[in-house]
């Protein structure tokens, strides 16, 4: 490799010396940018038609050369593509393979293109199938933890503030994570349309000479826009940024999910048992079920946050228009991809087979996480809750003094704390109970249940 002129390069007829083997190997990303070997062959494919729509091809060149690049996309889809050393990126490698095949006419293909918008286009065509892949795994978590939350309806389970708990319908927990991502679901799909932006045809950053039909291209490769201005088109990358940004906060919810499982998975609280298919075990501990898929996706949130904060960095002091420093968007992104694709399929997996202990989420109740219905109760009766939290406090302390619960507590008891308590104090004290009087929008009541799974159906396209 290192005898061969650099005017064997796509760029290599400015310079009659040597590539540094150590350059060469620096410069190139083909060892990871040919992921994107079918977007390139896609893009070229319809580039070959547009060049024939002006009359750089006749139709015989299309045709040979459409098929020389299915071929190509062939060779890559069976292994059976050998790169070449020269071989820079999935550009270079697709382009020498095809003239191999076709001969002369091969060189055509370049014409009135860059690289610029080429990788452009390439990565735009790539990251949004793979966003339709993330945007059915992230569907289908929402859709089980609606189906369980639907499902096991009937449980309670301790809410926390604080770590502090207070008696709340099982599965709301659960759907509150689900409105997360639903929330997620919502700005993947408003990030898409930037995204679907076509850049091909902007050339290298002054636009195409032979009047390439620009919006044949973007509707030839599914586009829903194209760039208006050339150097902008070769230059953006903030669909990658939104897309890491987008990436980052999803993993952020998915990250105190993953929390609150390995809480109530610990067996001092024993609320849910992960699947064996999801857990491991100790080298040294016979005794210990890790919840090690939890913790990866908790520890995965950390690193997609630290793809997105290196590229910022690298993208924010760069000058207009395309520059070598964006061959650094790519591992970024693909590390960021595969991780978030997994993650999203690995906590579906995770809900949908682990097992939830509702006999132990109701001993977890303690009588004293009715102190605010306590205080309700004296509400409903005329007395001012800034009062009342008080009366209801001092009933706590009464308790912890005599070492009981509140309903231990005596109707005697309650009216020596306050003359509005009666008989009826006694029916305070009932989970169920509590649990439906917040029967508010948003509340953990049966009925309030059935608003946000309905909610959440909806916004899933579900009846």
């Amino acid at each position: 490799m290192t005898d061969q002129p650099t005017k064997q390069k796509l760029w290599g007829g400015r310079f009659t010396g040597k590539t540094d083997p150590l350059m060469h190997a620096f410069n190139q990303s083909l060892k990871y940018d040919q992921r994107m070997h079918a977007a390139d062959i896609r893009g070229s494919i319809a580039y070959a038609k547009a060049l024939r729509r002006v009359g750089l091809l006749t139709e015989e060149e299309e045709v040979k050369m459409t098929q020389g690049l299915e071929t190509v996309g062939r060779e890559w889809e069976t292994g059976q593509f050998q790169p070449a050393a020269d071989d820079e990126d999935i550009h270079t490698a697709n382009e020498r393979r095809l003239s191999e095949l076709i001969g002369s006419l091969g060189g055509k293909l370049h014409t009135g293109r860059s690289r610029n918008d080429q990788v452009a286009t390439d990565m735009r065509l790539w990251l949004l199938g793979e966003v339709a892949d993330i945007e059915s795994s992230l569907i289908g978590l929402v859709r089980i933890m609606v189906e369980r939350a639907d499902k096991e309806r009937d449980i309670l389970l301790p809410g926390y503030t604080h770590l502090q708990d207070n008696p709340f319908g099982g599965h709301t927990s659960l759907l509150s994570h689900a409105f997360s991502f639903r929330n997620d679901l919502e700005r993947l799909q408003q990030l898409i349309p930037r995204i679907s932006v076509l850049p091909l045809g902007s050339g290298a950053l002054a636009g195409n000479p032979f009047s390439i039909d620009r919006e044949f291209l973007a509707k030839e490769l599914g586009f829903a826009s194209l760039a208006e201005n050339s150097m902008w088109g070769v230059g953006d990358r903030d669909f990658i940024v939104e897309f890491l940004m987008w990436s980052s906060l999803t993993m952020t919810h998915m990250s105190r999910l993953a929390e609150d499982l390995i809480i109530y998975s610990t067996a001092e609280f024993g609320f849910v048992t992960l699947s064996d298919a999801y857990s491991t075990g100790s080298s040294m501990m016979p005794q210990k079920k890790n919840p090690d898929s939890l913790e990866l996706l908790r520890g995965k949130s950390g690193r997609i946050f630290g793809d997105m904060a290196g590229f910022m960095m690298t993208l924010k002091g760069l000058p207009s228009t395309y520059n070598k420093d964006l061959q650094e968007d790519k591992e970024p992104l693909f590390d960021t991809v595969d991780n978030i694709s997994a993650s999203l399929k690995i906590a579906e997996g995770v809900i949908a087979t682990m097992e939830v202990h509702g006999e132990k989420m109701q001993q977890a109740l303690t009588m004293d996480v009715l102190a605010t219905d306590l205080a309700d109760y004296l509400v409903r009766k005329g007395v001012p809750f800034r009062e009342t939290h008080h009366v209801s406090g001092r009933a706590v302390a009464l308790a912890e003094a005599r070492k009981c619960q509140l309903n231990g507590l005596s109707v005697q008891d309650y009216k020596g704390l306050h003359e509005k308590f009666g008989d009826d104090v006694v029916e305070v004290f009932d989970f169920e109970a509590s649990v439906e009087r917040r029967s508010s929008i948003g509340g953990p009541s049966r009925k309030t249940l059935d608003r946000q799974i309905a909610v959440l159906r909806a916004a899933l396209g579900q009846k």
